[in-house]
């Protein structure tokens, strides 16, 4: 390792002193670890695979390599993605949990890293389960419960200046849960905070993205009640319907 590099490596509370922390205790000891089987993802970036530690599950994200001008300036892709699951949290906008993360810095460059997250049970995306016509879907009163789940958190991270940036129905996990479905936001490494005409553009760029599958998914219904619980109203206002419109054509002309 050059003297103008650092690797900073954290496990979570949750996890220090366990097996847990030993089997993930430090970067190089994670990039190490063999993948069993397929990996879930796999591409120039970086390879995601699962990894079991005494019976327990977590999905373990390796970068290999970085590209573009975030990995010289502010946040690699990687580092953004570790901040806004903390963010998630600290929002109460349920997500996957943190078991070890960290990478290596060259200077201002960041190199190989690192980010393992505890497996979600039981639970599958919707936009897979748009793609597989899952039947689960067309169950309205689950759905119904979906919607406002999705819709809350999308109130709570615009409240805080916050694009998700890649809002779409694959990075939103739902479990089996028929009563209480449980809703949990995944993969938010661009996810930022912005101000006025900048933030105003992302927020739009958001539920469009939400919409682009909800459109062929959802009632015109369900689609106006995801608005009103996203809006906390219950009459759609001028200013509410030119949003509807910019939302609806934000992606005409481009699918």
């Amino acid at each position: 390792m050059s003297l103008l590099s650092k690797t900073r490596w954290t496990v979570t509370p949750q996890y220090r002193n366990t097996s847990v922390g030993n089997e993930f205790s430090s970067l190089e000891k994670v990039l190490s670890l063999p993948i069993i089987g397929n990996p879930v993802t796999n591409d120039s970036e970086s390879t995601v695979f699962r990894h079991t530690v005494d019976g327990e599950v977590f999905y373990v994200k390796r970068f290999h390599a970085t590209k573009g001008l975030r990995s010289w300036l502010g946040k690699s892709r990687l580092r953004g993605e570790w901040h806004n699951l903390k963010l998630f949290d600290r929002l109460g906008i349920p997500a996957a949990k943190l078991a070890a993360y960290g990478e290596e810095r060259f200077l201002t460059h960041a190199g190989r890293g690192a980010l393992i997250t505890v497996a979600l049970p039981n639970t599958k995306d919707l936009g897979t389960m748009a793609g597989m016509k899952d039947i689960q879907l067309e169950d309205q009163v689950w759905m119904d419960k979906v919607v406002a789940k999705v819709a809350d958190y999308a109130r709570k991270l615009h409240a805080y200046n916050f694009a998700h940036n890649d809002f779409k129905w694959r990075n939103i996990l739902v479990n089996d849960n028929l009563e209480d479905p449980g809703v949990f936001m995944i993969d938010c490494p661009t996810g930022q905070r912005w101000f006025g005409p900048f933030l105003k553009y992302r927020i739009i760029k958001d539920l469009a993205c939400l919409d682009k599958v909800g459109k062929y998914q959802l009632t015109r219904t369900q689609r106006l009640r995801f608005f009103k619980l996203y809006r906390q109203i219950d009459r759609l206002t001028a200013k509410d319907k030119k949003m509807i419109r910019r939302i609806v054509a934000f992606f005409e002309g481009r699918e």
